[in-house]
Parts: C-alpha cells; structure tokens; sequence
C-alpha cells in the first residue's frame, strides 16, 4: 500500500516527501480532531474509582486521628516497620 501510494505522488523526490508528510498530518489530525473525540465516552478511562468497602470520610476536625480505620485490620506477611532488612546470606 505504502508503495502504490509512494509511486502516486507527483513532482520528484521533493514532492514525494512533502505529500508524504501532509498525507501523515491530515491522517493525524482526522485520528485527533475526529476519531478521538467520537471514542472518548466509549472508553473507560475517566473512570477511575477506588473502593475499599469503608465509607469515606467527611473531612470533619478530627479526620487524622492517626487510628487504624474499621476493617483495614488484617496480617501482612512482611515487616511494615523496617523498609530494607539486611540481606539473609546464600544457603549452599
């Protein structure tokens, strides 16, 4: 395809470049202005919601309390207190 549309082009190398390069802004500006715009509402991307279960917070005076919020105890299995605990040597 490409090469039909390069055999297609008139006035020489010069002009082969310069169509070339209009041909690829027009193809750009129409995914852009036209395409894009008609296939953003289909697309999820502005939703982005996190829920933990846990009702937000409404922002009062006492909102960092520093306490573990309800139902966020649970075991991790690794140290939350160290961040970089020293290497354990190679058993061989």
């Amino acid at each position: 395809m490409y090469a039909f549309i390069w055999r297609k082009l008139p006035f020489g190398l010069v002009g082969k470049l310069t169509g070339s390069v209009l041909l690829v802004a027009a193809t750009v500006a129409l995914l852009w202005f036209v395409a894009f715009p008609w296939a953003e509402p289909l697309l999820p991307f502005d939703d982005v919601q996190v829920e933990s279960g846990v009702p937000a917070e409404t922002g009062g005076e006492d909102a960092v309390t520093g306490e573990t919020p309800a139902g966020d105890e649970h075991d991790l299995p690794y140290d939350t207190e160290q961040n970089n605990p020293a290497p354990s040597s190679p058993s061989r």
